[in-house]
């Protein structure tokens, strides 16, 4: 048995396909973590999102910024952009089935030393807050009252976490977290635009693995989206956006031994 944490999708079918073949994924004892972004800027999200969903509990899923982002757009809450792959899935005859079971799945997955989430943590947030926190989210995006979420959500340019928070725009700032974290500063303030290479970061910021009082060092993050920082793996943080949907590379990560599989991206995929 063996378990493999596979980097944004983001719609990138055929080389999520080339990737399970080059690990010999096996569906009866193996499993599969995606680390979020599971569509969009790619050519074919809707099949990656019917696969996923077919493997049932093989496959455990954090939902990323454009999985929410889709779920907006279904409900009317913000619109397609240009750079947008998403209208295949709206169109789609099983769409309901495909937009209720993403909006079933967690924002923070933890199991035994390993915590998996789409972005990131700030630094004074401990693993046992930011389940808790995520829980929040979860229950809510799955209650009767999660449009009012997703509304929050955009724009979340101005959403900074205190613990005062109440109501949507509690656990809109949680997801924002999350799923959108890149730098923030030793305060725990986010920031909010940037998305280059971690060595440009802005004054007074940080990539937020790199705090030093980190609460959260006593597990090892799996996480994803920054693909300008790419694969990037230590003790304490497994990073595995290596940027397929820009030409680059898919990456898998077997947890029991770390050792990483990846597979070429083509933009004609």
């Amino acid at each position: 048995m063996a378990t493999y944490a596979i980097g944004d999708v983001q719609g990138c079918y055929e080389p999520l396909q080339r990737l399970i073949r080059h690990i010999r994924f096996d569906p009866i004892v193996d499993r599969l973590w995606f680390v979020g972004d599971l569509v969009n800027r790619g050519p074919d999200s809707l099949s990656v999102l019917r696969y996923i969903k077919k493997l049932g509990d093989q496959a455990v899923v954090v939902l990323g910024n454009h999985d929410l982002f889709l779920l907006s757009v279904a409900e009317g809450i913000v619109t397609l952009r240009p750079e947008d792959t998403l209208q295949t899935i709206l169109a789609a005859e099983d769409r309901d089935d495909l937009l209720a079971w993403l909006r079933r799945q967690r924002l923070l997955y933890r199991e035994g030393p390993f915590t998996m989430v789409h972005a990131g943590l700030l630094p004074r947030w401990s693993i046992n807050e930011a389940e808790t926190l995520a829980r929040e989210v979860e229950v809510g995006l799955q209650g009767p009252c999660y449009r009012d979420i997703l509304q929050a959500l955009y724009p979340s340019k101005h959403l900074q976490w205190t613990s005062g928070l109440k109501g949507p725009t509690r656990l809109a700032t949680v997801i924002k977290v999350l799923t959108r974290l890149r730098a923030c500063s030793p305060d725990g303030r986010m920031e909010s635009s940037f998305n280059g290479h971690p060595e440009r970061t802005p004054a007074g910021y940080f990539p937020w693995f790199e705090g030093e009082n980190r609460w959260s060092r006593d597990t090892t993050i799996v996480c994803g989206h920054w693909a300008a920082l790419g694969l990037h793996c230590d003790r304490h943080v497994i990073a595995i956006d290596s940027g397929c949907v820009w030409g680059r590379q898919l990456t898998a990560v077997r947890l029991e031994d770390r050792t990483v599989f990846q597979v070429p991206c083509n933009h004609g995929d």
